[in-house]
């Protein structure tokens, strides 16, 4: 077998809000050295490829090539330029200027006037203007989608999945989640890298998504225990991680 392609998580397993974990510089250093294919995966969709090559090299980790960067943003413009019949399609959009961009480059007219998209992904400048057209919107037909069911990020941040939530409970629908832990992105993650699901690994800190996602995609599954999930949380779920280590520093098997 070649050499295994990596796709890999970033909070929790290369950083800890805007500070590195320690060790992991020197395992993705080795990567790039090895020359494995890799996807650095995120279910945030608020930033650009540049935007997280920019934050990991502030960080202190070796120049990672900006197309290895791979977002729930992308991966939501990837899955819904290949529905039938959305050239030309109209999105309502909440979200920041990232998902704004991959959309506008799909194809999409963003509007607020007869969407036939409701597209929802992180942002700060959530208001009730928002909930209100999303959720008129929706009741009256446009497809629900988000970028990913998170529901809060580092300190309790608002997710994407805590931002749906009024205007699913409003219109009576629920969004259609293209992050993790749906096989979606990681199957888009796959496209993006031009690998297959046998010969490559996931490693992420959470076993709800970065596991279950790698799990039911038919992925190698590595764990590492720098992030959410702590020993104990593997014992209460009906799967198993195929390793487990520390850190991603620790890594000795790709």
């Amino acid at each position: 077998m070649g050499m295994k392609n990596i796709i890999c998580d970033i909070d929790g397993v290369l950083m800890h809000d805007n500070k590195l974990i320690p060790g992991s510089e020197k395992f993705i250093a080795r990567v790039l050295e090895q020359g494995n294919p890799l996807v650095v995966l995120t279910n945030n969709p608020a930033q650009t490829g540049k935007d997280l090559q920019n934050r990991l090299a502030s960080a202190g980790y070796p120049l990672i090539p900006e197309e290895c960067f791979y977002s729930s943003a992308m991966a939501t413009a990837a899955f819904l330029k290949q529905q039938a019949g959305t050239t030309g399609a109209k999105a309502y959009v909440i979200g920041e200027g990232a998902l704004t961009h991959e959309l506008y480059n799909a194809g999409f007219t963003i509007t607020d006037i007869n969407p036939d998209f409701v597209i929802v992904g992180e942002t700060k400048t959530f208001n009730w203007d928002m909930i209100h057209k999303a959720a008129r919107f929706v009741a009256n037909g446009a497809r629900f989608i988000a970028t990913n069911p998170d529901t809060h990020g580092p300190n309790y941040s608002p997710g994407c999945g805590a931002l749906c939530a009024p205007i699913e409970v409003i219109s009576g629908r629920k969004p259609f989640f293209v992050g993790k832990p749906s096989s979606l992105i990681i199957r888009s993650a796959l496209n993006h890298m031009g690998a297959h699901s046998e010969d490559t690994v996931i490693i992420g800190d959470n076993m709800r998504t970065d596991i279950l996602a790698g799990f039911q995609s038919g992925l190698e599954t590595i764990l590492v225990l720098s992030g959410v999930t702590k020993p104990e949380d593997i014992e209460r779920e009906p799967f198993r991680p195929n390793h487990v280590f520390r850190c991603a520093g620790e890594i000795d098997i790709v």
